[in-house]
């Protein structure tokens, strides 16, 4: 591969399919916070951008060095993602539903808060990107120099992306009220799976 337009636009394209999951992680993540400020906003985004950078440089060192284990583990990858993000879907709404107060009525707004910590942001990013390491093998026949032009291209594309996504999950969050978290949560779970069919099926 040369450096041209070519390899730039298959970067960004790369990217773009990449950054979809994160995208949708990114909106449920805003989705309980609607004051979220912009420093936090950038965190969050930074945060995903980084995993994405992250794997696919992973991937391309493990198709260097060991390769033969490195196959066996991609086995596992679709089931990681499932895994991770059906744990942190399931217990934003079993929290949603055990943590508020009881007895309000069903217009009333509940304030129980799930909260996005830094542990549980930085299970969103390994959980979003993981199928990323698969991008050892696009890039394989790349340079080091080369794949790590393509890996910070494919970080900028998911940043700019995933604050699209907490933007839109803010403005939603404003108006679903309670419901956001709940709503949340189903969207971390169905990423999950489809992150696991998309692996095993397709």
């Amino acid at each position: 591969m040369e450096w041209n337009l070519v390899f730039l636009l298959n970067s960004i394209l790369l990217g773009v399919g990449l950054a979809m999951d994160a995208f949708s992680v990114s909106i449920a993540n805003a989705l309980t916070e609607s004051q979220m400020k912009k420093k936090r906003m950038c965190f969050i985004a930074g945060v995903y951008a980084f995993f994405q950078f992250a794997m696919p440089m992973i991937g391309w060192i493990c198709v260097h060095t060991i390769l033969e284990y490195f196959n066996k583990f991609q086995t596992f990858i679709p089931w990681i993602g499932l895994v991770l993000l059906f744990y942190i879907g399931g217990k934003m709404i079993f929290e949603t539903f055990h943590k508020c107060k009881k007895g309000l009525s069903e217009d009333s707004e509940c304030h129980c808060k799930t909260g996005l910590t830094f542990s549980i942001l930085m299970i969103h990013g390994i959980a979003t990107s993981i199928d990323a390491l698969s991008v050892g093998f696009t890039i394989a026949d790349y340079g080091l120099v080369m794949a790590l032009a393509a890996s910070l291209i494919i970080a900028i594309v998911t940043f700019a992306i995933c604050i699209t996504g907490l933007v839109i999950g803010k403005k939603a969050g404003s108006h679903l009220s309670s419901k956001a978290t709940i709503l949340g949560g189903i969207i971390l779970i169905g990423i999950g799976i489809e992150i696991f069919v998309k692996g095993v099926f397709l």
